[in-house]
């Protein structure tokens, strides 16, 4: 068991008597004369404090009575007793023997400290901390190392049976998850806290419903378990943490030379993505933020959340329609932007089914108006946000999605493809948390329906992060994760609550599994591992300018466009008729 508290210039006294007690004990035993003895004692306190210099035995960075102090601690001695040696003018035997005995006392000495620490047994809450591992040391020695934590460990839960009966820094491993009741009993814990790295959100699922039959016990978790872990993070569970959605570390900073002092301008501002989007931009520095978007109050939301006030009367603020071609050639033309990340879009699949003519309008020929003028502008990079359901597309989203994929790639821009995220306006848990509220019922499509999600800042942030790797002509596609039962997403959001869920049957255009990527595409991830690279084939503008229509009609084109025509095979040459030749000869 260690302090964990730094061992610094306190120490260096009480290692100094402890030199002087060993050569002591050791010149009782030789009998050299009485000055030479005396001598050595002093140029042992001189090479020691030497030794220690370097090796910073004595400047707080090391955690008392840890592996780390330990092999600092024998290094220095060695050293010092090596050097004193040669040096001393006495036997070789005095520094030998002294130098053992001085160690034996420095160890004991930090330990007997140890041993002597105050105990914080009445001090906090009682606590099992679930998971054995690498995060559940750390989480542990951040609670011995914080004095006014409010959370006091008590046991370890790990289901890996090689665990069983450990002790890790005093405290015992009890028993895996079956061990919740019994565990609970011997130690008086209070709660769980989850501390189980790159879960997938299934296991503490699990844990949860457990807990949720053993009346009177809270679960928390600590999503962050890096080294600057911060037990204020402690926290309820959320929906992120049960869907596995992990902590992305994507290093922002050094990728974002593209933004610093840049125009940068995004459309669709006001929108979940878009908003989040600006939020992030907002934190490089460009030279211009310009945030573009029709629903005016949208704006406002978006100005106020960056700079806690909305006076709308900064020209940072662009209300526009993506529809008017004129306006946004006008819009490129006046402010030259520099990078421009494309959010807009309308994006609830049912009701562009009804309504295809709206999605050509917005989705596809509002993103070519964008394309156009910023080619012809000279943007020099371009992001276009698009869906999963652009992968192998079968409703009117989907088409529109696709299409401007193509329109994007033909202008040699980029795309990025990702699926659902959590929280965003008009999102499924949103839609699920209002009926909770409303006593139900919960309306889900089917119980095998299965749906991609991810958190908006994390979207965000891999889009920022994709728009630095990627190049034209391609699609960026983002690690979603496993898909997620929708149904089991709303047993998770209902929780105790009396509410039904009803099962309504998927609707036109609906896929029961989505996909990322669609036929003859493959998971390449040559910069990022969180990043896929994928090739889109281009499409001619004036094909998606001749859409036209509405209904059916409308739809099948869009359809037609979203599939690439195979390259015509070439005939082969006729051979000549060998006989003919001949007889013509």
């Amino acid at each position: 068991m260690d302090d964990h508290r730094p061992a610094g210039p306190g120490d260096w006294p009480a290692d100094l008597y402890a030199w002087t007690g060993g050569l002591a004990l050791a010149a009782a035993l030789t009998h050299p004369p009485l000055p030479a003895a005396a001598g050595t004692i002093l140029l042992a306190a001189a090479l020691h404090s030497l030794a220690a210099w370097p090796i910073q035995l004595y400047r707080r960075r090391y955690e008392r009575a840890s592996m780390s102090e330990l092999r600092a601690l024998v290094a220095t001695v060695v050293i010092a007793g090596g050097l004193l040696t040669a040096l001393a003018p006495v036997s070789r035997v005095i520094p030998l023997l002294g130098g053992a005995a001085a160690l034996t006392a420095m160890v004991a000495i930090r330990w007997t400290r140890l041993a002597r620490r105050p105990s914080r047994a009445s001090e906090g809450v009682p606590v099992l901390i679930y998971g054995a591992g690498a995060a559940g040391h750390r989480l542990l020695r951040a609670m011995s190392r914080d004095p006014h934590c409010r959370y006091r460990p008590v046991g370890f839960l790990d289901d890996d049976p090689h665990k069983r009966r450990m002790r890790i820094c005093g405290i015992p491993v009890l028993g895996g998850r079956g061990a919740l009741r019994a565990a609970f009993a011997a130690t008086g814990a209070e709660g769980v806290i989850f501390a189980v790295r790159n879960e997938d959100g299934s296991l503490l699922r699990t844990l949860r419903r457990d807990l949720s039959n053993i009346s009177g016990y809270f679960l928390k978790v600590l999503p962050s378990l890096d080294a600057s872990l911060d037990l204020d993070q402690v926290r309820d569970v959320q929906l992120a943490d049960l869907l596995g959605r992990r902590q992305i570390e994507t290093d922002l900073a050094a990728i974002g030379d593209y933004l610093t002092g840049r125009r940068v301008l995004v459309t669709g501002a006001g929108g979940s993505i878009g908003s989040e989007l600006c939020r992030q931009l907002h934190r490089f520095a460009p030279a211009e933020l310009m945030m573009l978007d029709r629903d005016e109050s949208a704006l406002h939301a978006v100005q106020l959340s960056i700079h806690g006030r909305a006076l709308l009367d900064d020209p940072s603020l662009i209300l526009a329609d993506l529809r008017d071609a004129a306006t946004i050639r006008r819009v490129f033309e006046d402010r030259r932007p520099e990078v421009v990340f494309h959010a807009a879009a309308l994006k609830h699949l049912t009701l562009l089914e009804r309504h295809p003519a709206e999605a050509l309008q917005t989705n596809v020929l509002g993103t070519l108006n964008v394309l156009e003028a910023a080619a012809a502008t000279g943007v020099r990079r371009l992001v276009n946000i698009s869906t999963d359901k652009a992968a192998a597309p079968t409703s009117v989203l989907g088409y529109s999605k696709r299409i401007t994929e193509r329109l994007t790639a033909h202008h040699g821009f980029l795309n990025v493809r990702f699926g659902n995220v959590l929280g965003s306006r008009g999102s499924v848990v949103t839609a699920f948390r209002a009926q909770i509220a409303q006593g139900g019922p919960v309306t889900v499509t089917s119980p095998d329906v299965t749906r991609y999600f991810m958190t908006i800042p994390e979207a965000v942030e891999l889009v920022i992060q994709a728009a630095a790797i990627g190049s034209g002509g391609e699609a960026l596609v983002l690690d979603m994760g496993s898909p997620v039962r929708i149904a089991d997403l709303a047993r998770q959001l209902i929780g105790d609550a009396p509410v039904e869920i009803v099962f309504t049957g998927l609707r036109p255009g609906e896929k029961l599994h989505e996909e990322l990527f669609a036929p003859g595409e493959a998971d390449v991830r040559p910069l990022h591992p969180l990043i896929s690279h994928v090739r889109v084939p281009p499409l001619d503008p004036p094909l998606a300018r001749a859409l036209r229509g509405d209904g059916a009609a409308l739809v099948g084109a869009m359809a037609d466009l979203c599939v690439v025509p195979a390259a015509p095979a070439i005939a082969a040459p006729a051979l000549p008729d060998l006989e003919t030749a001949a007889r013509t000869s």
